[in-house]
């Protein structure tokens, strides 16, 4: 029997597929109408928010240079007229930002370009300060300086960097040194002082301030918020330096120390600490009017201007100490560069050399033994002269594309028993590569290695400076 397709009973199968069809075509256009915006949106809000997280990480990994900072200098109106040079010596006006704090601004100002702005101190007259009648109330004022350049509200800053009228800064490795840390963590980076007993009087921790220190944006903006309840808390510390201290350890940060920050507390001739710098960026150095001039025969701004005419032209190499050994005649080189070198007619062994000459005298003299006592280790200057290093001071700086030439002079007397080769030995030339350091050279820093070059100047030595080699010892290597 054949059979056949019985319409009039699919009918109503036919009707409810229909209907479901059209309720499902219509769920998808309610939905297409009403959600799709949503998603959208939420599609595009997450897209943007992936955006600004790829902005904030490509801005932090931006390198940090001079624009990022804002320094605040503290001086005053009497005394900024004699200390401006001093801050000239480093200041780039087109590219550097901040300002010099005084208590009362001069009545003619000379809108001197090449120097930071006058700006003028809140007033800090209601806080109390009750050290000692050898205080100065400034450091009441030179305290709320970190609330005052906070609330400029310069752009883009990354740090803060504090000092004195009379801190000499070098930019270019402050701005290496910061590159190292985050600065949208917290932190409080500088050094103590040279001398033992100022660390014991004020603390280990502190960043002494003639030295300068620099503090990250992020604590630097908490830290102003809380700086005067601070100052009323602490009316019997001395100065602004061991004020701002105390209030950044209520807040719970310590101090990142480095070593390339000096405050310098010591007087006289400062050479050996600046013949024997660790081996990281020189940042700062500070009572340089109170020191002998660092190059004999010069006024203390000349031998001032002398060193930065090294600076500028290798930063990062200045006082970078160098040790080489000329095995055929047993002499010792130790080149502090852009400064001095000493020159040891004999086997100086490498641990020794790093000692510090001691050159200088105590900051004060109190009667107590460890008045000469130092947080470096020190060696003593020889009675006799002819065990004394041969002392050749930077005389000239020349560079080009192919890297640095600096060439040194003597300046010590001679011995009488010194040999003819080295009685007749009047100058020496070094030559170098611009150093860049890298970060992971700047969290491991390694010193570099020399060579005596041949020359066939009678007078006149040549040193080259180099990468030292993978397993390279550093020692006299006795010829047979």
């Amino acid at each position: 029997m054949k059979s056949h397709y019985n319409l009039s009973q699919s009918k109503p199968q036919i009707k409810f597929a229909l209907i479901t069809s059209s309720i499902f075509a219509l769920f998808i256009c309610i939905f297409v109408v009403c959600f799709f915006p949503t998603i959208s949106m939420t599609l595009m809000s997450t897209r943007k928010l992936i955006d600004v997280e790829s902005s904030s990480i490509q801005d932090v990994y931006t390198p940090t240079s001079v624009e990022h900072l804002v320094f605040g200098l503290g001086s005053g109106g009497n005394v900024w007229s004699k200390r401006k040079d001093y801050v000239r010596l480093y200041w780039k006006p087109n590219r550097m930002r901040g300002c010099v704090f005084v208590g009362v601004l001069p009545k003619l100002q000379d809108n001197d370009s090449s120097v930071p702005p006058l700006c003028l101190s809140s007033n800090a007259s209601r806080f109390p300060y009750t050290w000692g009648p050898t205080g100065h109330l400034s450091a009441n004022r030179m305290t709320r300086i970190v609330k005052d350049i906070v609330a400029m509200n310069y752009s883009n800053v990354r740090w803060y960097v504090f000092g004195d009228d009379d801190t000499i800064f070098f930019p270019e490795n402050l701005v290496k040194v910061l590159s190292k840390y985050d600065y949208r963590h917290w932190y409080y980076i500088g050094a103590p002082s040279e001398s033992f007993l100022a660390n014991q009087y004020f603390s280990y921790g502190m960043a002494f301030g003639g030295g300068g220190f620099a503090i990250s944006s992020s604590l630097a903006r908490v830290l102003a918020k809380n700086i005067d309840s601070c100052l009323e808390r602490y009316p019997y510390l001395y100065g602004s330096d061991v004020r701002t201290y105390s209030c950044i350890s209520e807040l719970g940060a310590g101090l990142t120390h480095e070593p390339g920050f000096h405050q310098v507390d010591m007087l006289g001739n400062t050479f050996g600490l600046l013949a024997t710098h660790p081996v990281t960026p020189l940042v700062s150095l500070h009572h340089v009017n109170h020191t002998d001039p660092i190059f004999p025969r010069m006024t203390n701004m000349n031998a001032l201007q002398h060193l930065f005419k090294a600076a500028n032209a290798d930063s990062q190499r200045v006082l970078q100490q160098t040790i080489c050994y000329y095995n055929k005649l047993v002499w010792t080189f130790a080149v502090s560069w852009g400064y001095a070198i000493q020159l040891f007619p004999y086997n100086m062994p490498l641990p020794e050399i790093l000692k510090a000459p001691h050159t200088f005298k105590p900051w004060k003299k109190t009667g107590n033994v460890m008045d000469s006592a130092y947080n470096f280790n020190t060696r003593k200057i020889e009675r006799n002269i002819c065990d004394r290093p041969v002392v050749f001071y930077l005389d000239n700086v020349s560079s080009d594309q192919n890297g640095t030439m600096t060439s040194y002079k003597r300046s010590s007397r001679n011995c009488p028993q010194h040999v003819p080769t080295l009685k007749k030995l009047k100058s020496i030339k070094v030559f170098s590569r611009k150093l860049d350091l890298d970060i992971i050279q700047l969290r491991s820093p390694r010193r570099q290695c020399c060579d005596i070059l041949p020359s066939n100047a009678k007078d006149q030595m040549e040193i080259g400076i180099r990468e030292c080699g993978d397993e390279e010892l550093n020692f006299m290597k006795w010829e047979n």
